[in-house]
């Protein structure tokens, strides 16, 4: 093994795969997306994805690991994706095996929100932390979980969907059944409705691209009453959800990343305000609310780490 070993990190989107070299939690290079849309099977993209290690491994000799991250769930010691919902052709696809024998390199393969998790516990906000929640707010809501210096798994390898708990047991009906789930109130589409909605009902006409969250912000910081309210209403949802995992596991910090928390403090003020008041001393005293250290990069950083991990590298080192 090399005395400074890279990795190779993939962040496998809906609509493109990301791939990029990781040294000492430093993305050092990257190569061009894959589209994944022009896939109509897994194999073909499987193809290409080896195409592209090849590429990297040619330009950097010392890589000695890869690590993937999944939009779905991932069975996590055989690699095996049960199913994706956003590209063709994956359904109960072994990828840890077909790429370790395309590459001959120890794989992981890991949720996407898992490595998010992961990247912040091991490189980012949550350095040092042996017990912490991470969101990442987007499209969707995904969570990953560390508790007693341990990644969260479960008996399934499903653990730390914070996006699929519940916040109003009477809510609309999600994907899997449950209902009011914290994900069905704040992706980005459902804060863009809530804006129109709320634009709507004060006599203003705005277009549904008027009310993304980005443009909720910038209306927000230059004093637009309502845009600030939606997001104390964001706030007020996502504390909910947090102050469940706040009594269920006693987290040191609470990490949340995503497009949707670029907001800053539009959204940690009102939801650091509402959190606390939903807990007893014991629980909010020394309690961290923290942004992510990563944005768009987390994926590969944290599946390219894992993946030296699993191979037997000590990454607090490395």
């Amino acid at each position: 093994m090399s005395d400074l070993p890279l990795a190779i990190g993939i962040d496998f989107g809906g609509t493109s795969v990301k791939t990029g070299v990781l040294y000492r939690g430093n993305i050092i290079d990257e190569a061009e997306r894959i589209n994944t849309q022009i896939y109509e099977e897994a194999p073909p993209l499987i193809h290409r994805i080896h195409e592209v290690i090849g590429e990297l491994r040619k330009k950097h000799p010392g890589i000695e690991a890869v690590g993937v991250g999944m939009p779905g769930f991932v069975d996590f010691p055989t690699g095996m994706v049960h199913q994706l919902t956003n590209v063709k052709g994956w359904k109960k696809i072994y990828l840890k095996r077909e790429l370790h024998k395309l590459t001959n390199l120890p794989v992981t393969v890991e949720n996407d929100a898992n490595c998010m998790a992961y990247a912040e516990w091991k490189r980012g906000a949550g350095r040092g932390l042996k017990h912490l929640v991470a969101i990442t707010l987007g499209t969707g809501v995904g969570g990953g979980i560390v508790i007693d210096g341990r990644m969260v798994r479960g008996a399934n390898y499903a653990a730390g969907e914070v996006g699929q708990t519940s916040i109003d047991y009477t809510g609309p009906m999600g994907a899997y059944g449950n209902r009011g789930s914290l994900e069905d109130y704040i992706g980005n589409q459902q804060i863009t409705d809530m804006a129109f909605k709320a634009y709507a009902a004060a006599g203003i006409d705005r277009l549904a691209g008027e009310c993304s969250p980005l443009k909720l912000t910038m209306a927000a910081l230059k004093g637009d009453e309502i845009a600030i309210r939606i997001w104390e209403r964001v706030a007020e949802k996502l504390a909910t959800a947090l102050m469940n995992c706040c009594w269920l596991l006693n987290p040191e910090a609470l990490i949340i990343g995503g497009g949707v928390a670029k907001a800053g403090d539009l959204l940690f003020g009102p939801l650091t305000k509402s959190l606390h008041s939903q807990l007893s001393d014991a629980f909010k005293d020394n309690l961290k609310i923290l942004p992510a250290r990563f944005g768009n990069e987390a994926g590969i950083v944290g599946a390219g780490t894992l993946a030296l991990e699993q191979a037997g590298f000590d990454v607090d080192d490395h």
